[in-house]
């Protein structure tokens, strides 16, 4: 049976400044009482090294509680490079590595710097997964590859590289950065537009690479791992989204889906079937940036930022309902990262909302909004860019901004 909601996303409340976030969902949140939560100032500590952290497009909490955090060192600016100059011509700072472990007291205990990426996970043994052009398995002793999704070896026409295509250190001239995290998305006078497309080259490529591919065709967008199934789920942006699910020893392909359930051989490849309106009817197919996770009774959440909706379906890909959030959102969309409440039967989602800076509380059940926390700003426990979001097993939130954010940040839940 399918199932619509449509979340209330007016009358929810935000005090405390830095002090407690108390959350008041109002009539439409059913009386439920949102989770509370404070901003934590003490963690993380000052990075060392006179590292800079770049824009955070990956997070995740490992078996140990302890915190990764994949950022993007080349978002950093020449006026943030400073003391990478010989001579250094300013105290800080240096590019940072792309990955970081931060531990629960908020210091550094680990890093390497593999090519930037989009989305990451750690399994209980503790290899990383991040998302580049595909997925691949990292030896965080080392920060040497061991293991990779297959992919298929070309690309999209027009459809850019995107954080797959980050170079690594090796690429970097010291002193020397790009023009910010911002600049891509800021609208040049006389709007937004794109470099024209060959249409017949992307038909051509789409009827070669069609979705039923069993690979990677796009770029990565998230990752997690379903460590009791032995699986890796990753979110391929080709065709606006497809969760692509592998086996996590092998990395073999297994099986995949896309919106509504539908069959990767159901999936269209017309771009009609993906148009959406911000307020209107949800498009047939996933629109973009697609996230996921998957619950603890064995269901998968599939967030289309780009159509502010959240799709639910069983580990199979079956259809069960979708949740729309905040549905006048336009831009980069409402629903971001998906993460759960630590008690056992997950009574709530997190979501991440990168262009209105909110966390959303919802009933997982029902998908109702109960309250959320956060506004766009850059003090402490403001978001500028919120992207990503995870939650560790005592109810810690943890939070990582692109844009002028370029963070992690930390929230305590108040009992």
């Amino acid at each position: 049976m399918k199932t619509r909601w449509t979340l209330a996303a007016l009358g929810l409340a935000l005090a405390g400044g830095f002090g407690v976030f108390a959350v008041d969902g109002g009539a439409g949140a059913q009386a439920q009482s949102a989770p509370r939560y404070k901003f934590d100032p003490d963690w993380p500590k000052p990075l060392p090294n006179k590292w800079k952290m770049g824009g955070v497009t990956g997070l995740a909490v490992d078996k140990n509680d302890n915190v990764w955090v994949l950022d993007r060192p080349n978002d950093l600016t020449d006026i943030e490079l400073e003391a990478e100059l010989s001579p250094p011509v300013a105290d800080c700072c240096v590019h940072p590595p792309s990955m970081i472990h931060i531990d629960k007291n908020g210091a550094v205990i680990g890093s390497f710097d593999a090519p930037q990426g989009h989305g990451m996970d750690v399994d209980a043994k503790g290899f990383v997964y991040i998302g580049q052009d595909t997925v691949r398995k990292y030896d965080p002793a080392t920060g040497k590859v061991v293991g990779e999704v297959p992919r298929a070896p070309e690309r999209q026409p027009g459809g850019g590289g995107g954080d797959g295509a980050g170079r690594g250190s090796a690429g970097r001239v010291p002193g020397r950065g790009s023009a910010g995290p911002v600049a891509g998305f800021l609208a040049p006078p006389g709007g937004r537009g794109r470099g024209s497309v060959d249409a017949s080259a992307v038909a051509a490529f789409r009827a070669k690479y069609p979705p039923t591919t069993p690979m990677i065709v796009g770029g990565i967008e998230e990752i997690r791992i379903d460590e009791a199934a032995h699986e890796l789920y990753a979110a391929d942006n080709y065709l606006g989204g497809r969760v692509m699910v592998f086996d996590l020893e092998t990395l073999a392909f297994k099986r995949g889906w896309g919106a509504y359930g539908h069959k990767l051989s159901e999936i269209t490849t017309a771009d009609a079937d993906r148009a959406y309106t911000p307020g209107g009817p949800m498009p047939k197919e996933f629109r973009g940036h697609l996230t996921l996770n998957v619950s603890n009774d064995g269901l998968v959440y599939a967030a289309d930022r780009n159509a502010n909706r959240i799709h639910v379906t069983t580990k199979d890909g079956r259809f069960l309902k979708e949740f729309i959030l905040a549905p006048t959102t336009g831009v980069g969309g409402s629903t971001g990262g998906v993460a759960f409440s630590p008690d056992k039967q997950q009574k709530y989602l997190f979501i991440s909302d990168l262009t209105n800076n909110h966390i959303w509380f919802l009933d997982r059940d029902a998908g109702t909004v109960v309250g959320q926390m956060g506004s766009m700003g850059e003090n402490g426990g403001q978001f500028f860019g919120l992207h990503m979001i995870a939650v560790d097993s005592k109810g810690a939130i943890y939070t990582g901004e692109v844009f002028a954010g370029e963070r992690v940040q930390r929230f305590l839940p108040v009992r």
